[in-house]
């Protein structure tokens, strides 16, 4: 049996077992999240049914694998002779799931996670485990031991937007590493952040320093090796 589902303003030909990358939901891996905007239900010996809009009673569940993020889409926009010119990033966050069972009306679902999501985040060498060193993102009163880590050397954080960090509360590396889209979220709604987490990839980059790898602008390398 297949289905067609609509998430995420994208439509989905789904069938048992199938795994698709799809725009980010509210949830984590291991999860098992179900989609009922089922557009189209049908089989292989069967004609198709179609749903007006949707076909009442269908549902698709799935299990969450992980969390990831799409290719880097650059966008650039030039006025001639306006001496104007504009270019902003953008990396769609995605969640990739595994499609469990697919269920008409009338049906109740059956299978359950087999918890490969969570397996997936303990391994060793995933985001999950860079980031923050095995620690949850939590807010912080003041530095460890009276001493903060130079968040100035991720890209994008001056001494301004370090001090609006410490203000909410983040002095460490680990802090960032750690945060999930809720925390982040969070975060840009404070002060004057705004979405520069996201934008810049400061969780990102601070799983990179984290794990050993230098900073990403040239300045930030020769200030970091001194």
């Amino acid at each position: 049996m297949y289905a067609v589902i609509k998430t995420g303003g994208k439509q989905y030909r789904v069938s048992k077992d199938d795994i698709l990358s799809i725009e980010r939901l509210n949830a984590q891996p291991g999860d098992a999240i179900s989609f009922d905007h089922v557009l189209m239900l049908g089989a292989a010996d069967t004609a198709p049914t179609i749903g007006t809009p949707v076909v009442a009673g269908a549902k698709v569940t799935a299990e969450v694998l992980e969390l990831n993020r799409g290719p880097k889409l650059i966008a650039f926009k030039k006025r001639r002779r306006k001496n104007s010119r504009r270019k902003k990033g953008h990396r769609q966050d995605l969640i990739k799931v595994r499609i469990m069972e697919v269920l008409a009306a009338g049906q109740t679902a059956s299978e359950k996670p087999s918890g490969v999501g969570v397996k997936l985040m303990t391994t060793v060498g995933t985001a999950s485990v860079v980031s923050g060193q095995g620690r949850a993102f939590t807010v912080l009163k003041s530095a460890e031991g009276g001493r903060q880590d130079d968040l100035s050397l991720i890209g994008g954080v001056g001494a301004k937007m370090e001090k609006e960090l410490n203000k909410a509360g983040i002095f460490h590396f680990w802090q960032l590493a750690a945060m999930t889209p809720a925390d982040v979220e969070k975060l840009e709604e404070t002060g004057e952040i705004g979405p520069r987490v996201t934008r810049e990839e400061w969780v990102a980059q601070a799983q990179e320093l984290l794990a050993g790898k230098p900073p990403r602008a040239k300045s930030d390398r020769s200030r970091a090796a001194k």
